[in-house]
């Protein structure tokens, strides 16, 4: 866990759902954190719980669809810190419903906050990166992004470009020193939309708890993983089988019970 510890973290969607507890993690193992999200409340609430661990922590309101706030971000960071050691990329918009009943608005800011800020936020760290040598990106994306999820289309379509994005940055910057990760949760319980429908998912499908996607990116930057599948039920060779025949992956989708699931979370 060394390579962890005084280690400076910017980690985004910093102040609810996944964020405090990756934060926690961090904390823990001794990384110093830049906390950004759009609640300044939120952050300043889990900055406080960070307190009691022999920390830096920076508190950073900002609207990630916004571009001139992601270049303020990097630049903050980089006045309190000296430098960006591990970006997370955790921020996101679960933008769901029929995909014609939603506004062009609201797809347009989760392709902006889910897909664009990831990216923009990577080209401006990995200049400094590149030239200590030294750095590692994590995107958290979505078990969407292998098998997109009816009434998610958006949401499953920028996590599908985020994590095929990072692929081919990991192909293009390897052995510069600079290390990409991609994390795959499934449903995640406690947070994020379980909080707000209070549904369980689909029992063939499964879910994970918010603290294994925590260790889980501690697991990526410490172990070097390219790809993690965060999940309590096996899904890789589903995934593959889906890759094999786009039909079968359907049919897959709907005996799975996740159509079904999905149509009743958004009330259709």
């Amino acid at each position: 866990m060394e390579y962890v510890k005084g280690k400076v973290v910017l980690l985004t969607g910093g102040s609810r759902g996944l964020g405090p507890v990756i934060a926690e993690s961090f904390a823990k193992r001794g990384a110093h954190i830049a906390l950004a999200a759009r609640s300044a409340s939120g952050l300043e609430e889990v900055a406080t719980k960070l307190n009691d661990y022999e920390i830096k922590t920076l508190t950073l309101p900002a609207d990630l669809s916004q571009a001139t706030e992601r270049e303020k971000l990097i630049e903050d960071v980089k006045s309190e810190f000296g430098r960006i050691d591990i970006l997370v990329n955790n921020a996101g918009l679960e933008t769901e419903g029929a995909y014609t009943e939603l506004s062009w608005k609201s797809i347009q800011e989760t392709i902006d906050v889910n897909l664009s800020a990831p990216m923009e936020l990577t080209h401006l760290v990995l200049p400094a990166m590149l030239e200590r040598k030294s750095g590692h990106i994590v995107n958290i994306a979505s078990i969407a992004a292998k098998s997109g999820g009816p009434y998610a289309a958006t949401y499953s379509g920028t996590k599908a470009g985020l994590a095929e994005w990072t692929r081919a940055l990991r192909l293009e910057l390897y052995k510069t020193g600079v290390h990409f990760s991609t994390l795959f949760p499934g449903f995640v319980r406690e947070v994020g939309m379980f909080a707000r429908f209070g549904m369980k998912s689909p029992g063939l499908v499964g879910s994970c708890s918010p603290s294994q996607v925590a260790e889980a990116v501690i697991r990526a930057i410490v172990k070097g993983k390219s790809e993690i599948i965060v999940n309590s039920m096996p899904l890789r060779y589903s995934y593959m089988l889906s890759e094999m025949s786009p039909a079968l992956g359907d049919w897959l989708m709907r005996v799975s019970g996740v159509v079904d699931f999905q149509r009743r979370k958004v009330g259709k």
